[in-house]
């Protein structure tokens, strides 16, 4: 069949990106969105240098105009959009008893309510084809809470909520929803975000004692946007070096 329509958000930097590629990679048409129209531009740069086809896109996850407006073009342009990873979001750690309403509201305003209005207008494109792929980039604190994470935590545990109720809703029209939901893994945020005692305690916790990289989320998506996955729904795979799946490491 002809290249499917990919539409990655917060696909400027980071897993996005290395989803981006991977996704080009294997044939799809990517549009790389974001809010950083220069970082999207980029990428979309470098695929085409590549050989391969994609194009940039702007919005603002944390905005339902922008959200819509991003849909109409490529309703307008594609007529189609056959899958979607919702990469974009946000994080911040800080002391539960200092978070303030402003800070939670955004988080979950761009991490969770972002995630639900683009899967609601990817979804209404992909039922005119009877098939659709949407992938939801979760993470390990929505499963297992972590120290400082009042906000991504629960927003991310609303996103594996999200993911098996689109996939309840959705699934008779030949959509399937699924989530990655990473572990630790080597990107800009963590970089910022993570300090050395924090990746510390990652590698004493992780059986395979490192952290994880883009390509490895990247992977995972691709397989969970593919034919063969057509089975799978609404299940949040962690890619995450074993971390959610043991206990104590250390005798």
């Amino acid at each position: 069949m002809a290249s499917r329509i990919a539409v990655v958000t917060g696909a400027g930097s980071g897993i996005g990106r290395a989803a981006a590629e991977v996704l080009a990679g294997r044939g799809e048409h990517v549009i790389v969105a974001d809010r950083d129209v220069d970082a999207a531009d980029q990428v979309a740069g470098f695929l085409i240098e590549q050989g391969l086809s994609a194009q940039a896109e702007h919005v603002d996850i944390g905005s339902h105009d922008s959200i819509a407006s991003l849909f109409e073009r490529i309703d307008k342009e594609h007529h189609r959009c056959d899958i979607l990873v919702n990469n974009a979001g946000v994080s911040q750690i800080k002391d539960l008893l200092d978070f303030d309403d402003d800070l939670f509201g955004s988080t979950i305003q761009i991490n969770l309510i972002g995630t639900f209005r683009c899967s609601q207008h990817a979804a209404r494109l992909m039922a005119r084809e009877h098939w659709g792929r949407i992938v939801n980039i979760s993470s390990i604190s929505g499963i297992r809470a972590g120290v400082g994470r009042g906000a991504y935590g629960p927003s991310k545990a609303g996103v594996d909520g999200l993911t098996r109720q689109f996939a309840a809703d959705l699934g008779a029209l030949g959509i399937t929803t699924n989530a990655v939901a990473p572990g630790p893994i080597e990107t800009p945020l963590t970089t910022v975000v993570h300090t050395e005692a924090t990746r510390d305690a990652y590698r004493r916790h992780i059986p395979l004692r490192r952290y994880g990289t883009v390509e490895d989320i990247a992977h995972a998506v691709a397989f969970l946007s593919s034919d063969e996955a057509g089975y799978i729904n609404g299940h949040t795979l962690p890619v995450d070096g074993g971390f959610v799946a043991v206990g104590l490491l250390d005798a």
